[in-house]
């Protein structure tokens, strides 16, 4: 675990301090929008090349991590970090020229398409899945599915990015948790040397998010924009991967199915509100005659802030129900069902009343007049 943690302590710090450089290098060059667009929740112009610094951190921690002893068997074979050090450039590329042009919606999906296929085509990819080691079925369909997936997460991910340290904050629960499952399940399965891509990826994520939700918090001095949400997205479905094509699910000891779909459970219940938000969003362009990819201000976190809750608020409502569930489906893994029910019941209410409590409070208030 000291390994992990020097990992995600290094990521943090050259995150976060790349992440000054480029605000400093943004504001000094005006190197932001002009014009404040209707859906923007800032009064302001605000640099949304943060993204630029995330991936910083995310080729340094790489860098120092590979000669590092520890983490000799994750670099042994090079191929699978190359191929996600390659895809993490191209969405890096592809977001950052979005950010600064504002590109056609075709060409950001097709970079997206190719990052995908980068990871695919060089193996980071569901081999098979997770149920007994049933296979997916040819190359060609586990290249479909993986691209798929990836690129639904990556705009998943990107759809959510409208308030101050929503993104940042929604990857930074899921990924913790992610890391708790992986690492428990690495040890669980190799005690001799539990070190695995998937745990590393989770490590370096964690700290690129510790460092620079400082700098993104409300009101933020910048944004990831789609670079950096982009590379999130990407990131967690490589680490996604990495656990479902590499983990044997029959050198599993639990005896029930649970360690086993897992992996892909796990992921989709951390992203379980960004990718409700997508489907709604592409659904209501679609109805409306307009491309998936128009930008709106009807996604739930335009919708809460609406609804009464404010700008931290609404940020906090995606917290608690990101932290419900997937925390719900790591304990699946980790004791028995009855605490799962007994956790997932409690914080899902908790996490229910705090999203209608502005309801409550108008409810209250009402009475209160009526009864005057």
């Amino acid at each position: 675990m000291r390994a992990y943690l020097l990992l995600m302590a290094i990521a943090g710090v050259v995150t976060y301090l790349a992440t000054f450089v480029v605000r400093r290098f943004a504001g000094r060059y005006k190197i932001y929008p002009k014009a404040i667009r209707s859906r923007d929740m800032h009064s302001k112009p605000t640099p949304r090349i943060g993204g630029l610094a995330m991936f910083i951190g995310f080729v340094v921690s790489v860098a120092i991590a590979a000669p590092i002893g520890w983490f000799e068997v994750v670099f042994a074979d090079p191929g699978p970090i190359i191929a996600i050090s390659l895809a993490a450039l191209v969405v890096m590329a592809i977001g950052f020229l979005d950010d600064l042009y504002d590109l056609d919606w075709t060409i950001k999906l097709a970079g997206q398409f190719l990052a995908a296929g980068v990871l695919a085509w060089n193996g980071v990819q569901i081999v098979s899945l997770p149920i007994f080691g049933i296979t997916v079925g040819s190359f060609g369909v586990s290249f479909v599915v993986t691209v798929f997936l990836a690129v639904l997460v990556m705009n998943a991910v990107n759809f959510i990015d409208g308030l101050d340290g929503l993104v940042v904050g929604v990857v930074l629960i899921g990924t913790v948790v992610f890391f708790i499952y992986s690492y428990l399940l690495a040890q669980q399965i190799s005690p001799a040397n539990y070190f695995n891509l998937a745990t590393v990826i989770s490590a370096i994520v964690i700290g690129m998010c510790v460092g620079f939700l400082p700098h993104n918090w409300h009101t933020a001095k910048i944004f990831m924009g789609d670079g950096g949400a982009l590379l999130l997205g990407l990131l967690m479905t490589a680490s996604a991967l990495t656990v479902t094509g590499q983990i044997d699910p029959a050198s599993l000891k639990r005896d029930d199915l649970v360690p086993a779909v897992l992996p892909l459970i796990l992921p989709i219940s951390i992203l379980l509100l960004p990718l409700l938000d997508f489907a709604l969003a592409v659904i209501r362009r679609l109805v409306a005659g307009k491309s998936p990819f128009a930008a709106d201000r009807l996604h739930l976190h335009h919708r809460l802030q609406d609804f009464g809750h404010g700008h931290v608020g609404s940020v906090l409502v995606f917290y608690f129900w990101s932290a419900s569930v997937s925390v719900s489906c790591l304990l699946l893994f980790l004791t028995d069902i009855f605490w799962v029910i007994v956790f997932a019941v409690s914080s899902i209410s908790l996490s229910l009343l705090y999203t209608i409590w502005p309801e409550i409070v108008r409810i209250r208030s009402r009475r209160k007049t009526a009864n005057v």
